[in-house]
Order: structure tokens, then C-alpha cells, then sequence
């Protein structure tokens, strides 16, 4: 078989345009607007498919979870619910240089539910009663392998429960990992500037397995371990203060309903992970692998399916499988390297398969290609529209109707341009790529007629193994195959802001366009107070003298004819209002002190950056010792916007890996 080529212009224009052109093969009358409610999800975790909602709080989870089951997902998973650092004044952006980053609730101070960016316990377990009645589960993200640098800041309870800071880590937690092979290393040594718990204590895991104790009791039905391959196997060398290895043993065996929990290792493949032992001592792990092998197969347009059949895992599939997780989105320039389009991509063939437990990481709201953080850039809010776009829902259900059924994927007539997941001979998902896909190639579905359950009506027929419509499938399209067990829902409500609204602004008003779709009734909501209606295309003002510390919140709500709900809220942040546009230069010549901890050496150095990438070589400038423990620093270049880290050439504050103070004129700096 040979795909029909396109123009070069058409192609051009397909490439870059954000909209996905669907088959359009022989139309049948659209599908009654009317439908259910009731949406019929996957009963356990690893059949169905998990939203992975990053850095949404517990609030915005719980109204928002008509939306998650209308797009077909089976379970969420939070971010770290633990206490946690509160790092650069308990700042709430995602990532901004002074006001807050994602990070800091990966830096557990204490084992307990609750954090400033996240919400509260009775938040998290009033969210968890809510996902209980649509039938969706809630994992949590558990990180028992470190914590803040910031040791400080580690809660006097956690101290006191594992018998000291001298108990709290393993002997060489200071030391670097320079050796991933090194399982000692790997298991016992810090990683990225992070000290390493000792795991193995039996007090710290009677701790831990309280807080996981907790989080069921609240309604939690599995965990992710964060950084899982840094905690040992019971083989795996000891720490000199540890007797057993036996971490894993407990937290998996000991825990309440243990049968029943879910429990999932991020393990990040490369030498020496024991990627099999992990899922075999854990139940599931991270297929970081097979990530990687998807994406290259997306951004080099080859779905050969020999390629992608393995999950690269071992003998085993229980794994959770991602096109992207927060990581690579992060830390690996994936966020600029793959758009909607190609996310949508692999979503299909993962959430289309048998094999793994899928796992949609949802990017931040208004992020592109060109902008990683988004147009709001907030914790606590939730994230970008697309996780619940109608081709994502519409594999999400599909995935949900064919559990039990075994997978075969093919190219269609061996063209790895295109690829196609049968499960069994209930239903099919076809991901074209490149080039119109002619029909006539084999399927392993039944005969009979089918309708594309992404658009609702393309109809396709199969008869004698081979699958046929009037029309070619268009190239960057997603078909979705199925009869039984396919349920018509009411069409899910939409309420947002228009395209390119600006959630930052510096004038003393903002007028803002709503938007909403399927809506029988919509109401905004200004910082929480009486609800407005409003229709699709009105405008309201947002005005700086309402903000509550810079912020005026927007609630939107909407309700369809058929029952059916949706639910967003937006942070507009006026910069003058938060003091973030003040800019902080210092010139040749102005000074400033430091008044140094008695502990400390007599010898105090200042070390400067920016957030352009200018700064002085390590530990920086020595300060001029003045009386009474102060030293005073006089700049030799012009600072703008700039911070600073002052050490004794041992100690430093602030610590490894937080951010420096804000560097100010005239400013006595001390330590808390």
C-alpha cells in the first residue's frame, strides 16, 4: 500500500497548524446531543487511564472532577501532598525567579497531609470523597527518599520520631552520587543537592507508613514513590547504620487494604536501575524508557510497531507508560520539543494499549512550544484544556471499553507512518502521521460497520479482515473503532477565558472576554463572592484595587441541559499591586552587610548572580570584616535584579540548591 502524498504547501501548513484535520470519510447524521452523565470508567487503576493533574490544588481537583470522568479518565494523581519547604516567601508561580517554584514540594519538612501550595488534609480527604462519586481513584505522590536541604526547616515531630537528625539520614547522605552503577552510591548518597533518609530505619518506617496509613484513611488508593531506584532492594549493599533493606517490605505489606493499593516506583531507567526487581518488590514502575523510545518515534514520524510493541521493561508490562512525565517535561527541553499535536499522538497508541497503565501528564495552562510555564503560571490552578480534548477522551473511553481485550499493533500496509492498536476483535485506534492513508488494510477487527467515535459519525466498514471507507484517513489523525461497550455521553461543558488572555497586567483595570460552549447556564465569580451569569462572548472587568496580595481570582462555572458540569478558576495577578515590578539594581560602589552566625568562620564571603546567567566564581567576593560580627560588601559591577549567598567557605545560607536572597542597597542581611 502507498500513501497518497500531499503538496509540499498543504503539508507546510498541516505541520504547523494547531488544529488536527479528522477523517471525514462517509458521513452519517451526527450523534444526538443528548446523552448520560453516568460515565462508565475503569474499576481498577491499571486498566483504565491516570491524569496526571500537576501542581492542581485539592480544591480545584474536587470541582473539577465532572470534567476529569467526562474525558474518560479513571484515576488522578496528585502532586506531594507532605508538608513541605516554603520556599521564597511561600511564592505560588510554577517557576519565577523570587516568587515561587513547583520544586518545593518535593522537599518534604514533615510526614503529615497538608502543604501551603496544595491545601489542606480535610481539602485533600473532601477531594477524595468526590472522586468516590464519579468512581475515579486518587494516587498519591510520596516522596520517602529525601528531604528539604534546608534541614532547618524539618518539623521538630519527624526529628523526634526517628530518633534525631543523626538518624534521619544515611552515613554518606552529604556525599554525591558519581557512580549510578555504584548501588551504595545510587541507594545512599544525595542526589541532586537532596539528603538522603535513611529508609531502612525502623523508626523513620513506622513514621512513613502513619502518613501512608493517613492517606488511605482519606481516601487515597495508590502511591508513586518519587526517586523509588534510591531506595534499596533487600540485596542491594547497606548503609552502615542500616540492619535490613527492607523498606519496600513494609511500606507495600504493611500498610491498610495492602492488596488493594497501587503502588507505582518512579524508577528512571540507565545502568544498573533493576528495573524488573523494582515492579517485582513494588507492584509497578516507571517504563522511563519506552517514553523515550515513543517520543523519538514521534518526532521522527516512524510508529514502526515492531519498535514500539516492547515496553522495554522486562518480562513483565505492569508499568505506568507516558508520552511525558513532569520530568522530562522540566528538566528534559520536551515542553519546546513536542506540541499538543504530538502529545495527542502518543497518547493514542499508549491509552490504546493493553500493555502499561497510561498516565497524561497535563502541561501548565496557555504553555506552547514557546512557552513553558504558561500564560498563568500558578500553583494551585489547574492546568492546560487539552488534557480533556475530545480525541484524548475519546482513546480514555475506548481504553476504559476494552479491558480484558489482548493487543496487536501493525502498520497498515507496512507503512510505519502509521500505525494501528486492535484489541481483540472488539475495537481499533489508527494514528496516521504523515501522508493520506488509503483503507484496505488488514485489521483484526469483526466484520461490520463502525463509526469513528471521535467526530461521531465517519463511518467504516470491515469485511473479511480488511477495513475499508469512501474517503482516505487525512494525515495527523486519530481514529477511534468501536461497538460494544461504546456509551453516547451528553457533550461536555466548556467555560474559559478567550485564547490569549493575560493573567498578568500592571493597569488599575483588565477587561477579560468569556467564553462558554454546551452551556445551558454559566456563572463567573469575583474572589469568591456572589455568582453572575453571563452568555458566551461577555466581558467583565477584573480590577487591581479588588486584589487579595496582588491576586483577583476568577471562578467559572457551567451546566448543560443534560447535567452535565464544568469548572475553572484564574489567578490574575496585577504586578504593581504584588511589588513585582520594582526592578532592584545596585551600582559600582553601593554596599551592603552581613552580620554572620557566631558559629560560623571569621572569613565571609558573598557570592552574586542574576537570572541571565552573570555571576562570580565560587564562593564569590570576601566581605570586609566590621565590628560586632558584620561584614560589609561594596559592589565592583552594576547588579540588576540579582541575588546573594553568603558562606564561611564551609556553611552557606541560603543552603544548596535554594535561591539566594534578593540583593538590595544598604541592606543588613542576617540568619534566622
Amino acid at each position: 500500500m502507498i500513501k497518497k502524498i500531499t503538496s509540499v504547501a498543504l503539508c507546510f501548513l498541516m505541520i504547523f497548524s494547531s488544529a488536527v484535520i479528522f477523517s471525514s470519510c462517509s458521513e452519517n447524521k451526527t450523534a444526538d446531543s443528548a446523552g448520560s452523565t453516568n460515565y462508565k470508567l475503569a474499576e481498577k487503576i491499571k486498566d483504565g487511564a491516570i491524569l496526571h493533574c500537576f501542581c492542581w490544588d485539592f480544591k480545584t481537583i474536587e470541582n473539577s472532577m465532572e470534567d476529569i470522568a467526562s474525558a474518560g479518565y479513571s484515576t488522578i494523581q496528585t502532586s506531594p501532598i507532605n508538608e513541605c519547604l516554603q520556599g521564597e516567601d511561600a511564592g505560588m508561580c510554577l517557576y519565577s525567579e523570587g516568587y515561587g517554584k513547583w520544586y518545593y514540594h518535593f522537599q518534604p519538612t514533615d510526614y503529615t497531609i497538608g502543604n501551603y501550595q496544595l491545601g489542606t488534609r480535610d481539602e485533600f480527604k473532601s477531594m477524595c470523597k468526590k472522586a468516590d462519586e464519579y468512581g475515579i481513584k486518587v494516587i498519591v505522590d510520596v516522596v520517602p527518599n529525601h528531604t528539604t536541604p534546608t534541614t532547618r526547616a524539618i518539623n521538630k515531630n519527624l526529628l523526634d520520631a526517628v530518633g534525631g537528625m543523626e538518624s534521619l539520614y544515611h552515613q554518606n547522605s552529604s556525599m554525591d552520587i558519581s557512580d549510578y552503577t555504584n548501588r551504595l552510591q545510587c541507594t545512599t548518597y544525595k542526589m541532586g543537592g537532596l539528603p538522603d533518609i535513611n529508609t531502612e530505619n525502623k523508626k523513620y518506617q513506622d513514621y512513613f507508613i502513619k502518613y501512608l496509613n493517613d492517606c488511605i484513611e482519606c481516601g487515597a488508593d495508590g502511591f508513586r514513590y518519587d526517586a523509588a531506584k534510591h531506595i534499596g532492594l533487600p540485596d542491594d549493599p547497606k548503609d552502615p547504620l542500616s540492619v535490613n533493606n527492607n523498606f519496600w517490605d513494609r511500606v507495600t505489606k504493611e500498610i491498610k487494604n495492602a492488596k488493594k493499593i497501587f503502588n507505582y516506583g518512579e524508577v528512571l531507567q540507565g545502568n544498573g536501575d533493576r528495573i524488573g526487581d523494582y515492579i517485582k518488590k513494588i507492584g509497578a514502575c516507571t517504563a522511563s524508557t519506552y517514553g523515550g523510545t515513543l517520543r523519538n518515534a514521534i518526532v521522527n514520524n516512524n510508529l514502526d510497531s515492531f519498535v514500539l510493541d516492547d515496553l522495554r521493561v522486562g518480562e513483565k508490562s505492569d508499568c505506568v507508560t507516558w508520552v511525558e512525565s513532569h520530568d522530562n517535561y522540566i528538566n528534559d527541553g520536551n515542553w519546546a520539543a513536542m506540541g499538543d499535536e504530538d502529545v495527542l499522538t502518543g497518547w493514542a497508541v499508549i491509552a490504546a494499549r493493553e500493555k502499561g497503565t497510561p498516565l497524561f501528564f497535563d502541561r501548565p495552562y496557555g504553555s506552547s512550544i514557546e512557552d513553558q510555564w504558561g500564560s498563568m503560571n500558578r500553583i494551585g490552578a489547574s492546568g492546560d484544556m487539552f488534557y480533556k480534548d475530545k480525541r484524548v477522551a475519546a482513546v480514555n473511553f475506548f481504553r476504559n471499553a476494552m479491558v480484558g481485550e489482548k493487543e496487536k499493533l501493525s502498520n497498515p500496509g507496512d507503512d510505519t507512518t502509521a500505525l494501528q492498536i486492535c484489541r481483540g476483535k472488539k475495537g481499533a485506534v489508527i494514528v496516521n502521521t504523515s501522508g493520506e492513508l488509503e483503507d484496505g488494510f488488514e485489521t483484526e477487527l469483526a466484520d461490520g460497520t463502525y463509526v469513528d467515535r471521535v467526530d461521531g459519525k465517519t463511518e467504516y466498514k470491515v469485511s473479511g479482515g480488511k477495513i475499508t471507507c469512501s474517503k482516505d484517513i487525512p494525515e495527523y489523525s486519530v481514529v477511534v473503532l468501536y461497538n460494544d461497550g461504546y456509551e453516547q455521553y451528553a457533550s461536555p461543558v466548556t467555560v474559559k477565558t478567550a485564547d490569549g488572555t493575560k493573567f498578568n497586567y500592571d493597569t488599575d483595570t483588565l477587561e477579560v472576554k468569556l467564553e462558554s460552549k454546551n452551556a445551558k447556564s454559566a456563572t463567573y465569580s469575583i474572589n469568591d463572592k456572589k455568582a453572575v451569569s453571563y452568555k458566551n462572548g461577555e466581558k467583565v472587568t477584573i480590577k487591581a484595587k479588588e486584589a487579595v496580595n496582588g491576586v483577583v481570582t476568577l471562578t467559572l462555572k457551567g451546566e448543560s441541559a443534560q447535567g452535565a458540569s464544568s469548572y475553572m478558576k484564574y489567578y490574575f495577578t496585577n504586578d504593581k499591586v504584588a511589588g513585582r515590578v520594582t526592578e532592584r539594581v545596585l551600582d559600582i560602589g553601593d554596599k551592603f552587610t552581613f552580620k554572620k552566625p557566631k558559629s560560623w568562620n571569621d572569613k565571609i564571603y558573598a557570592y552574586i548572580y542574576d537570572s541571565v546567567d552573570n555571576e562570580e566564581e565560587w564562593p564569590g567576593k570576601e566581605m570586609k570584616k566590621l565590628k560586632n560580627g558584620k561584614y560589609e560588601y561594596e559592589c565592583r559591577f552594576e547588579w540588576k535584579n540579582a541575588y546573594v549567598i553568603f558562606s564561611d567557605g564551609n556553611t552557606q545560607y541560603p543552603g544548596e540548591n535554594e535561591q539566594g536572597f534578593p540583593l538590595e542597597k544598604d541592606k543588613e542581611y542576617s540568619i534566622p
